[in-house]
């Protein structure tokens, strides 16, 4: 079986960051967000972490020949297809019930079948005991349960609302394309209500019998050291001397992460502080919303209310 940790919530969450710092441990293999390498990658040739376009990039090149004798193999549009159909958030309390139908249950192993194809290829070419996927879709995330050579954990990363919030209004830039596009961005209480939906979802993934553990944004920047020994502890590697970790600074070196934020780009050292900026930027009305809409949530995971 092939070993993936998978990074769930969402995004502006702090998946990326912590896929970067997973990906400096010894055995582990940062992959990036899957659920987009199908269009993005495979079809758009967008551009790898290391820089190339996907079609240039040695690494991911080996991995379609491994996997499906080349990418040119690869029915892109029946994966959307099956993606489109099966792996949506409405369809979450279909994926955790016990009562799918054979014909409905058929299609979700069918598209569970192509990530675990090209997880294994990916072991085998990087040589590593762990894969990390961030593609952070809740309904992925349930999906790969369904393919019986994963050896499927999930990260559930939790930060802010109004952290999360805030960060969805930026103007962030693409680099993986030539077309000087831009990140989607959602107003604030979109973002309150797509983080509810995301946040609830992988809360009860473990009912599904799937391992998972919770991480905060915030507790991973004040004590990464502590938080990677304990995630290292959740997949079966030894952490090594996280040597790569000095006063607060990461060393990042060059990965092959196929889609995803930006930072997937950063090579050197990282500074790891917090991105509070929400506190003085986001209106005081805006974060009042945001507050409201997710109480609940924002309590069970230690977070105070409106402020």
């Amino acid at each position: 079986m092939v070993r993936v940790l998978f990074l769930g919530g969402l995004g502006r969450s702090g998946t990326t960051l912590l896929e970067r710092l997973l990906g400096e441990l010894p055995g582990v293999c940062p992959l990036g967000e899957v659920v987009h390498l199908w269009e993005r990658d495979i079809a758009g040739d967008e551009r790898c972490a290391c820089g190339d376009h996907f079609s240039e990039c040695g690494f991911w090149q080996a991995v379609g020949e491994k996997a499906f004798g080349g990418w040119q193999h690869v029915d892109v549009w029946r994966v959307l297809a099956l993606r489109h159909t099966v792996e949506r958030t409405r369809h979450i309390p279909r994926l955790a019930s016990l009562r799918m139908s054979p014909a409905h249950r058929l299609l979700v192993e069918e598209y569970a079948d192509w990530y675990a194809r090209l997880y294994e290829a990916a072991a085998i070419v990087s040589g590593a005991d762990v894969l990390v996927d961030s593609s952070k879709h809740a309904a992925l995330a349930y999906c790969l349960r369904f393919a019986p050579s994963i050896d499927l954990r999930v990260v559930h990363m939790v930060r802010d609302s109004r952290g999360v919030a805030y960060s969805w209004t930026k103007k962030v830039s693409r680099p993986e394309t030539d077309n000087a596009e831009e990140m989607t961005r959602y107003s604030p209480g979109r973002s309150a209500l797509l983080w509810n939906a995301h946040n609830m979802a992988f809360s009860a993934l473990h009912r599904c019998g799937v391992p998972v553990q919770r991480v905060r944004y915030e507790e991973l920047l004040d004590q990464p050291e502590t938080t990677l020994r304990e995630l290292s502890k959740f997949i079966d590697i030894k952490p090594g001397g996280l040597s790569f970790i000095n006063d607060g600074v990461a060393e990042l070196g060059a990965c092959h992460s196929a889609a995803g934020n930006p930072m997937r780009f950063t090579v050197g050292p990282v500074p790891l502080r917090r991105d509070d900026a929400w506190r003085t930027a986001l209106p005081h009305s805006q974060r009042r919303v945001v507050s409201a809409l997710t109480a609940p949530l924002l309590g069970a995971y230690g977070y105070r209310g409106v402020r």
